[in-house]
């Protein structure tokens, strides 16, 4: 494979051998398997080693493992009458995660995307298994140490996938993958939720997830770790324009762990959306416990977890499918993004916090008060609320993904950012689950997420301002030499002066 000298040692690339386009325009592709194209009932799939065949895999990956986490978490308490271990797990597990998932870039580019991913979903069987544990020892230490180990875990496994969902798609598609990733990712929350539904569904005495619940969800995630494995390498995917991913030439840990800083010196602005990367995580000990496990009894916790997820699915289509909106300058969708946002926000917070005035921790606590019934009266409000809840949570995600990657189609660095967001949100995650355990307000802790929200959205207003281009140029992105510059852009059907997609070492 012919290498290309850069300026800097660190952006050494692989190019692919030959063009994979001929000079008419019709696409060539190599004579393997990967590149076979399918058609059934008069559809022609893309090849597998296409950008949204392998979206597709590392979503299900996400659907099997994070998303029965999510589904777990998402009744409140981890499926526990007390939410104590699901605490003290959350608590251990966002605060490896925010170390973790910092440098977890450096770990992704260096141990490539399918261990990153098979490693991470090995966690989340470890913390699944740990709470059918806990339904038979009360072993506290052990779901303690699974959080922790799957703070590890998580960190890699959302890097690679948020390298992938970022750097794989051209500059047009990035909102429609990011939404596809998403809608997937979630309706695995979606079914993991139905099935402690079906089993509660005409029970209202409280009483934890049963062993079939967590077996279940156990099977499931060491399946999604097994299936991490079936991803090609990035410098085998080709896109139907015919470009191929360009891939870092063996990189070493000290040129990983010095591209990690030169993100800071090189793009120092990603530091203003650090607070949009706290507040993403930080709402979602509120969520879970605080209104949907302290507030409603178990049959109903469930139904609102499957409507939560479901209506995530809704707002990844809606916003992801929006950004990419033909017609309009992505600058201009970058600020109607940002507007949308912040209206979204404040109208469903708004609503939240007529709602929270209506109950504190106090009557959460107490055993004499009876948790509310989809048959009481008075459901709807908040059962609305809770819906819109999870649709301003994936509108967020999705617009802070395609922020970051309006911002480079460098895979490196958009592996950096995507460890850097990882890791921060975590950090919100471990703060805000420890306050719960610690027993705040519920008044103060929505508070909190009221105002970090709002506040965040105007702090990371100038990078979206300023820093968000129409595209980004090859020349840019990557520091090469012109004469690199000229023969890259001919290999990828780039011309001088465009974009490119690039994703450095997988």
């Amino acid at each position: 494979m012919a290498t290309h000298e850069s300026k800097d040692a660190s952006h050494e690339v692989n190019t692919p051998e030959h063009s994979v386009a001929d000079p008419n325009g019709a696409l060539e592709l190599p004579n393997s398997w990967k590149y076979r194209r399918v058609s059934l009932f008069g559809y022609t799939f893309p090849w597998y080693a296409s950008p949204p065949t392998q979206l597709v895999i590392v979503s299900f990956v996400c659907f099997m493992c994070p998303g029965m986490f999510n589904a777990l978490n998402g009744m409140g308490g981890g499926g526990q009458m007390d939410a104590t271990a699901n605490n003290h797990a959350n608590t251990a597990l966002y605060s490896t995660f925010s170390v973790v998932g910092f440098f977890a870039g450096t770990f992704t580019n260096k141990l490539g995307i399918r261990t990153a991913l098979s490693f991470g979903g090995i966690g989340y069987s470890v913390y699944v298994a740990s709470f059918l544990c806990y339904n038979h020892t009360h072993n506290l230490g052990f779901t303690t140490f699974a959080g922790a180990l799957l703070g590890v875990c998580a960190g890699l496994l959302w890097c690679a996938q948020g390298a992938i969902m970022m750097s794989y798609p051209p500059e047009a598609s990035k909102g429609r993958y990011i939404s596809w990733f998403w809608m997937i990712f979630n309706l695995g929350a979606v079914i993991g939720g139905l099935i402690p539904l079906g089993q509660n569904i005409h029970t209202t005495t409280p009483k934890p997830v049963t062993d079939g619940t967590y077996v279940g969800f156990l099977v499931l995630t060491l399946i999604g770790a097994a299936l991490a494995w079936t991803l090609v390498d990035a410098k085998a995917v080709i896109r139907d324009d015919g470009s191929k991913v360009i891939v870092m030439k063996h990189p070493s840990w000290k040129s990983e762990i010095l591209g990690l800083w030169e993100t800071f010196f090189t793009d120092p602005y990603i530091i203003a959306l650090f607070p949009m990367f706290l507040a993403s995580n930080w709402f979602y000990a509120y969520h879970f416990t605080e209104i949907n496990g302290a507030y409603f009894n178990l049959r109903t916790r469930a139904l609102n977890s499957v409507v939560y997820y479901s209506m995530q699915i809704v707002g990844a289509y809606v916003f992801g499918f929006a950004l990419d909106f033909k017609g309009v300058r992505r600058t201009t969708r970058a600020k109607a993004a940002w507007v949308a946002l912040l209206a979204l926000i404040m109208i469903v917070w708004g609503c939240g916090l007529k709602f929270q005035r209506t109950y504190d921790r106090a009557w959460a606590e107490d055993e004499a008060n009876v948790k509310k019934d989809w048959s009481d009266p008075g459901f709807a409000g908040p059962f609305v609320l809770y819906m819109f809840y999870g649709f301003a949570d994936a509108a967020w995600q999705t617009c802070v993904y395609w922020f970051m990657g309006a911002l480079t189609n460098n895979g490196r660095k958009l592996a950096n950012f995507a460890g850097f967001y990882k890791g921060i949100q975590s950090a919100g995650g471990a703060i805000t689950w420890a306050l719960d355990d610690n027993k705040i307000s519920y008044m103060n802790m929505f508070a909190s997420n009221w105002g970090l929200l709002a506040g965040s959205l105007l702090v990371g207003l100038p990078v979206i301002l300023w820093k968000v281009e129409d595209s980004v140029s090859l020349e840019k992105d990557i520091k090469f030499t012109d004469e690199t510059i000229d023969e890259v852009a001919a290999k990828t059907h780039v011309a001088r002066g465009g974009s490119v997609d690039v994703s450095e070492k997988v």
